[in-house]
């Protein structure tokens, strides 16, 4: 077992399957793009362990507290890492996470942005460390997002050839 693997082993995580789409809906791009030794991650949202979006929907600010947009980001995290362990075969290979732009559905007057993308800022540094894991990040509020999802993050990290 790799190491990050094993981290993800350790604290009871699973990287979910590809997400499966609303009915109808069709997603023609490709959600790592490899450039080199770069990996351009396309925005993700929160996924359940089966591939299926993440519940609860909705705005923070209105339905949502921070917590449960932490907790958003951090599965948001998980689909990322699967759809880069499907790209790259081995997360070990990721030698530095470069930057990171998080999108946070916010009703009116909501700032809290950067507490909900924190949810995926920690998860990334617990599995990979400060050196691989620190990046450089946005987290911006929407006023919408993708099918009512809370969260989306979009990314690009360096790999090993």
């Amino acid at each position: 077992m790799t190491r990050i693997a094993e981290r993800l082993n350790a604290l009871g995580l699973v990287l979910p399957p590809p997400v499966t789409p609303p009915l109808g809906v069709n997603l023609p791009f490709q959600f790592v793009r490899l450039i080199g030794r770069r990996a351009i991650i396309s925005g993700h949202g929160p996924l359940n362990a089966d591939g299926r979006i993440a519940a609860p929907l909705g705005k923070l600010g209105a339905e949502l507290t921070v917590e449960q947009g932490y907790t958003a980001a951090r599965l948001t995290g998980l689909a990322m890492l699967g759809s880069l362990q499907r790209a790259l075969g081995d997360l070990d290979r990721i030698t530095a996470w470069t930057r990171v732009f998080g999108m946070v559905a916010s009703a009116p007057g909501f700032d809290k942005q950067p507490a909900v993308i924190n949810g995926f800022s920690d998860l990334i540094l617990e599995l990979f460390g400060p050196d691989i894991g620190a990046h450089a990040r946005s987290a911006v509020g929407m006023a919408e997002l993708p099918f009512g999802i809370p969260v989306e993050i979009e990314g690009e990290v360096e790999f090993d050839a």
